[in-house]
């Protein structure tokens, strides 16, 4: 049956807001695991492990971020929404932390020194569409994935009325295009664009790393995967999986990614898992069932993970600068990474109470009842933890 709920009532996920904090926890630990600029392991063969077993979160992360965006916007769209109210919510969200954790990179660490060909194309989050690896990776590096949620919101309106039209039945079929869109697009790229020369650090080409994982245009799909969920859900057509099989599934798709060809374990191994895991937990919230993310810290986490999504490749960096070289046995290492992890997570809550929160209080409710919940202001990973379901 469609999901229904009487007029007016907020209908919460709270499951998506705690998660949100695990996912940008696993793109911390892959940034932690990168010898190039984190590596406080002695003992080689422990760290050659840990960087294999992170290896693909950072992907992972980022994939479910793209999935959970797409899932929110769908879930919460407002039939009277405007254009501007839209718009205006989503660039409060994401540009006062870019901009913020941007001059902090910047004016306190040189390993983000860069020209204004760089610096500003990553200001404006346009660096992703400039297929040159100094620029699309550059200044604070994570806010790469910034320049496709733009791209998201841009096009969101013409999305959803595509979605919204496709009736009931096909919705499961229309999620096997995208997927196969998905998986097309990077069978194209994997055959057809040269892998040479190949990149340092990873087995491919820059062109073929810029396609298959930064362009704006093709991260769409999971995006898409995330919003066909939404009305899977609104509409009773969810299959029931139980979030424990789809937390299974989850990680039986990231232990694929670790085995198969490099490039399709960025995001092909996982979408389609993701989008499930994304929708167990929403299913789960609307029929009250428990999932172990709902409680007040995990929501609060969750509600600071955007802005330690930006600031924690930074107190990586300043970590690193920090030990200047020195490695240390293996119980003193971990203790590294995780008082990183705890700092990352101190500045993350500065940001929050002194940047994203005042914001958005103050310019992005249109005004609204002070208070009122905003359901449409969903950013990955910086949803907001109350959500409106449109009747169905």
């Amino acid at each position: 049956m469609p999901v229904r709920q009487s007029s007016g009532k907020i209908q919460k996920l709270p499951s998506l807001t705690g998660a949100r904090f695990f996912a940008a926890a696993l793109v911390f630990c892959f940034h932690a695991s990168l010898a190039k600029m984190f590596d406080p392991f002695s003992d080689r063969g422990f760290a050659d492990g840990y960087a294999f077993l992170f290896s693909k979160a950072g992907w992972a992360g980022v994939s479910f971020f793209f999935v959970l965006s797409g899932f929110v916007l769908a879930w919460s769209a407002r039939p009277g929404d405007t254009l501007g109210g839209f718009y205006r919510r989503r660039l409060l969200k994401i540009y006062p932390n870019h901009v913020v954790t941007w001059a902090v990179a910047l004016l306190f660490f040189s390993a983000a020194a860069a020209g204004p060909e760089v610096w500003l194309p990553n200001l404006l989050l346009v660096h992703s569409w400039v297929p040159d690896l100094n620029t699309f990776v550059s200044v604070n590096q994570p806010s790469w994935s910034l320049c496709s949620e733009l791209l998201f919101y841009l096009l969101f309106p013409l999305l959803w009325r595509a979605v919204r039209a496709i009736r009931g039945d096909r919705l499961w079929a229309w999620f096997g295009v995208a997927f196969a869109g998905l998986l097309g697009a990077q069978l194209i790229i994997h055959t057809w664009v040269p892998a040479a020369p190949r990149l340092a650090e990873w087995p491919l080409s820059e062109t073929q790393w810029w396609l298959s994982y930064n362009i704006p245009p093709l991260r769409l799909f999971e995006f898409v995967l995330g919003m066909l969920m939404a009305r899977v859900l609104k509409e009773g057509r969810w299959i029931g999986l139980g979030v424990a099989p789809a937390l299974a599934l989850t990680g039986a798709g990231y232990a694929l990614a670790l085995v198969v060809p490099w490039q399709f374990g960025l995001n092909v191994t996982l979408a389609v898992p993701l989008a499930l895991l994304v929708t167990a937990f929403a299913a789960a919230d609307v029929a009250g069932r428990r999932t172990g993310l709902r409680g007040r810290f995990v929501s609060l986490l969750g509600e600071v993970s955007f802005a330690f999504y930006l600031v924690h490749y930074l107190v990586l960096l300043a970590v690193h600068d920090l030990l200047d070289g020195r490695r240390f046995g293996t119980p003193a290492a971990l203790a590294v990474i995780v008082a990183a992890f705890t700092a990352a997570q101190l500045a993350a809550w500065v940001l929050y109470v002194c940047v994203e929160r005042p914001v958005m209080r103050r310019w992005a409710s249109g005004g609204r009842r002070k208070g009122a919940a905003d359901p449409a202001t969903a950013s990955p990973p910086a949803e907001e933890p109350r959500l409106a379901a449109r009747r169905a």
